[in-house]
């Protein structure tokens, strides 16, 4: 069984940053796709962004691109999420999902939260302005 423990999250001004990691127990991390999601109070879950089993791919949510960086060490079995530049609209809790799959990363929809067949507690976000 899969297990996967967030960390790092708390409370960031506008502007500043914060790394998001994300802890898998298990086998074979390197083939996992993993992904990180996030959901606002009232919103729906929203993919953030995905990573491919050894991270030479990734695709972000274009609200993020160029402010998020996801990295990967498959020898830690850890994902990571750079936030920089926070905005109080990326305030929400943080899920890691994680999918095991052994395709090519583009043959598949990564945004959708239904690709995932594991998930973690979630780590709350909070940017003030």
């Amino acid at each position: 069984q899969v297990q996967l423990v967030e960390s790092g999250g708390g409370l960031a001004q506008a502007g500043g940053s914060l790394r998001l990691s994300c802890a898998a127990s298990g086998r074979s991390f390197n083939t996992y796709v993993m992904a990180w999601f996030r959901q606002a109070p009232g919103e729906e879950r929203e993919f953030v962004v995905g990573i491919s089993r050894i991270g030479i791919s990734t695709d972000y949510v274009d609200s993020v691109k160029g402010r998020f960086f996801i990295s990967r060490d498959n020898a830690k079995m850890t994902v990571y999420l750079q936030m920089n530049s926070l905005k109080p609209q990326d305030t929400a809790v943080y899920y890691c999902a994680l999918a095991t799959y052994s395709g090519s990363f583009h043959a598949r929809n990564w945004t959708l939260a239904s690709a995932y067949g594991y998930w973690g507690q979630g780590t709350q976000v909070t940017v003030s302005s």
